[in-house]
């Protein structure tokens, strides 16, 4: 098959990666920070170590708290971070675990909400953030990288932006980590959340927030942390308040070795993924009956509309008759596809991995032109 899915979780995962998840499963089975025996000591002190590569990874001078997926990262911070009769700002790139949540604190009168469009020029940056600035905002809540198209907000003007007054940056870096720089204390990005599973290549089932110094959200989750057990009330102290319950260890184990994978590999598999992509949109701007949503990037993303079908049909033509596999409909991001006007057909997501090839971009783009045709 070729794997043109990456964007929803990377096809690719590394030997190391997957001999540490096994390795983990084999010898280190225990419950991090609940017990005192040697093995529960020693999954702590991988999680410790894992949190303090991630930390070394963004720039992240304050705390990172793991939990279950990039989702309740970004739950954590909106919700963990609400002020009552607020205001926040967030932009048509967003994903749903993004707009959902903040939606749902304006649907119950909590906050009052305004989203950003592009530019003529097809570019969110400051200028379009501070048209929507009032006194009681408190939060920006823009992705690092479109899930649709690829196409990136300008972080580092927003955050130059916003810098010095009380208004925090909450970056979804779901489609960015892994595939761009980042550096948390230098743009000055107060909240980031992670989707280790992607440019990452780690295993699904954990996701990371993580925080500046001294910006702390509330926790949104309780339960037993191993601190503090005589009380009835969650705990204070980062980051065990936000870890309630036990942790995705072997999902942590494959982050602690992905990270030391994309670190050594970084920038050649950045370069190739560039090649790639161009490779692929170039072709792809060729064929008549599509419409090109992309341009060039550096996540791999390459995403038409079909103009005489949806895109779920083009998809499953891909899949069985191609051996291709591909993302069609609305990836989550409504109002994305509103601005792009793609609600009726939705849009077909060609995301390119790093095992990726040329002969793999060559193959698609002919099997394309075969099903418009």
């Amino acid at each position: 098959m070729i794997y043109l899915d990456n964007s929803a979780t990377s096809g690719f995962k590394p030997e190391c990666v997957k001999r540490a998840a096994v390795s983990c499963m084999e010898h280190l089975s225990a419950n991090a920070g609940r017990s005192g025996h040697k093995k529960s000591v020693a999954a702590a002190m991988l999680v410790y170590r894992t949190r303090g590569k991630l930390a070394d990874f963004v720039g992240c001078d304050g705390q990172i708290a793991f939990t279950g997926s990039c989702t309740e990262a970004l739950n954590l911070a909106i919700l963990g971070s609400v002020v009552y009769g607020g205001h926040v700002i967030t932009t048509v790139y967003e994903h749903n675990s993004v707009l959902r949540p903040l939606h749902e604190l304006s649907a119950a009168g909590r906050i009052t909400l305004s989203v950003a469009k592009p530019d003529e020029n097809g570019r969110i940056g400051f200028d379009e953030i501070r048209r929507h600035i009032r006194g009681n905002t408190y939060l920006v809540a823009v992705t690092g990288t479109s899930n649709v198209t690829g196409a990136r907000p300008d972080i580092d003007g927003i955050a130059r932006g916003i810098k010095g007054s009380k208004i925090k940056l909450l970056v979804d870096g779901a489609q960015s980590i892994g595939y761009i720089p980042v550096d948390m204390k230098k743009t000055g990005i107060d909240y980031l959340a992670v989707a280790p599973h992607k440019g990452l290549h780690a295993l699904q089932g954990v996701g990371a927030l993580c925080m500046a110094k001294g910006v702390l959200p509330r926790p949104v989750k309780f339960g037993g942390t191993g601190t503090q057990s005589t009380s009835l009330l969650q705990p204070s102290e980062p980051p065990e308040c936000y870890e309630s319950g036990t942790l995705p260890l072997v999902a942590i184990a494959s982050l602690n070795r992905a990270l030391d994978w994309t670190e050594k590999n970084f920038d050649g598999n950045a370069a190739k993924l560039r090649t790639l992509q161009k490779r692929l949109l170039d072709s792809l701007k060729e064929i008549d009956g599509i419409d090109v949503k992309s341009g060039e990037n550096d996540s791999g993303i390459v995403a038409f509309a079909p103009k005489n079908a949806s895109s779920e049909e083009v998809c499953d033509a891909l899949d069985a008759k191609y051996d291709i596999a591909a993302r069609g409909g609305l990836h989550c991001a409504p109002l994305m596809h509103k601005y792009l006007g793609t609600l009726e057909s939705g849009i077909v997501r060609l995301s390119v991995g790093c095992d990726n090839t040329k002969s793999d971009m060559d193959e698609t783009a002919r099997a394309i032109r075969e099903i418009v045709k």
